[in-house]
């Protein structure tokens, strides 16, 4: 598969348990109409999917000019730590707006989201890779065991 056929699945799959998730979970804590927070839900899955997109590329970039290959757990948590900082830091404003909620209250929610979110992230990308094999930034001389 080709490296952006392969970031544009990634992204997809990511994204479609993400709204599957986070839509009743935000419509039973701030007590929303599920209408109202399966939309914000989409507008942040929307926002997540190209910043999931543009990081997979500039992660991959950074992982192939490494001399060591593959991707251990201390690689998947600097992944995962990377992708969802950025995330909090662009979705905080919109849920604040979305959900007519303080921006310090929209930072707890998010951090709330984010433990879920980070390990979410990892277990994921683990699980994508093993169905679908590494990318070959990450491949070790052909090796495709994780």
């Amino acid at each position: 598969m080709s490296p952006k056929k392969r970031r544009v699945l990634q992204a997809i799959l990511y994204e479609v348990f993400a709204i599957a998730f986070v839509g009743p979970i935000l419509s039973l804590i701030f007590d929303k109409s599920p209408a109202s927070t399966f939309g914000l839900a989409f507008v942040l899955s929307s926002v997540a999917l190209a910043w999931n997109y543009v990081f997979n590329a500039l992660f991959e970039r950074w992982e192939s000019r490494q001399t060591v290959k593959g991707r251990s757990f201390m690689r998947r948590l600097i992944h995962g730590t990377g992708f969802e900082g950025g995330l909090v830091i662009m979705l905080v404003p919109v849920m604040a707006y979305w959900l007519d909620i303080s921006a310090l209250s929209a930072f707890v929610a998010n951090l709330g989201l984010f433990v879920f979110f980070f390990i979410y992230a990892i277990v994921f990308t683990w699980a994508f890779d093993r169905v679908f094999g590494l990318p070959a930034s990450a491949e070790k001389h052909g090796d495709t065991k994780l």
